[in-house]
């Protein structure tokens, strides 16, 4: 996730060089064929060229309103985890404070293995040497890892109800807020293998080079150098806005936009063996980077 303090532009002007080439060359090409005796008595009204870059500006208007409403949902998502891991702990300690104290642990580096797991299957990544250690050490091995480990929360909760530990009521709440976790993972889920259409981004990258393919036809042919320039610049604005979209479109990919679940993931932790009194805590890390993951 981008932070407040400084954004690199060089990262963005790296995501768009090559459209910015393909741009640059399309536009001398076309001036040239402009000045052409050929073409250069062809003249459109200005209102062609304006009418098509007003359709790619609603169109990226859309598009753009779309892929920001993905990425605060994800946002959103993360934060409700965050919620609900404090929660689940809170009602645990709560239900079941006669509890052995190992018991109460596990129960915390679970929920704690959980959300580094789901953060790491969601970006495609190897799980990290504290994640796979948790799983060999536990034996869990399943398709879909952070679920295989909810079914250990309902397990554990589940012994507690049959030993009469906690009561029916108890064990219907606390299965609740491991439903809404259950909950958030699928929202996640849904997100990442919801891919946008490709038929838009084409439509849009169809409609920015029949702009600027027509645009220098509708500007005055007495200054060559302006008119390339002018041809250059509006579709290369056109389409930084779509590589800004198609970023942010896609909020669990390992970009600087990302939802930073690793962050999220660390708070939780020390969040969670703050609350049951653990004494090695690891520290919050500071970023000196423009965005943290």
């Amino acid at each position: 996730m981008l932070l407040n303090r400084k954004i690199s532009i060089w990262y963005f002007i790296n995501e768009i060089k090559t459209q910015f080439i393909l741009i640059s060359i399309f536009a001398i090409s076309i001036g040239v064929v402009d000045m052409h005796p050929t073409f250069k008595k062809v003249s459109l009204p200005l209102s062609i060229p304006a009418l098509i870059g007003t359709a790619v500006s609603l169109l990226l208007a859309f598009r753009t309103a779309q892929s920001y409403e993905r990425w605060w949902e994800a946002r959103t998502i993360w934060g409700a985890i965050v919620n609900d891991s404090r929660n689940l702990l809170r009602q645990f300690i709560q239900y079941a404070p006669e509890s052995p104290r190992y018991e109460i642990k596990e129960f915390v580096d679970r929920q704690i293995i959980w959300t580094y797991a789901l953060g790491e299957s969601l970006r495609k990544l190897e799980f990290s040497p504290k994640v796979q250690a948790y799983l060999h050490f536990h034996g869990i091995k399943a398709t879909n890892i952070p679920n295989a480990i909810l079914d250990r929360h309902s397990n554990a909760i589940r012994h507690l109800a049959f030993s009469g530990a906690i009561t029916d009521i108890q064990q219907v709440q606390l299965n609740e807020t491991i439903g809404r976790l259950c909950d958030s993972m699928g929202k996640c889920e849904r997100i990442k293998n919801t891919v946008f259409p490709r038929s838009y981004s084409m439509m849009v990258h169809t409609l920015i080079y029949v702009f600027a393919a027509i645009l220098p036809f509708g500007l005055e042919d007495s200054q060559l150098t302006i008119e390339i320039v002018m041809t250059m610049i509006i579709p290369i604005l056109f389409i930084a806005i779509e590589k800004t979209v198609i970023i942010m479109q896609d909020p669990f990919e390992g970009t600087p936009v990302d939802t930073p679940m690793t962050s999220l993931a660390q708070t939780i932790e020390i969040n969670l063996l703050e609350m049951i009194g653990e004494i090695d805590i690891p520290a919050n890390p500071k970023n000196d980077s423009y965005y943290e993951m």
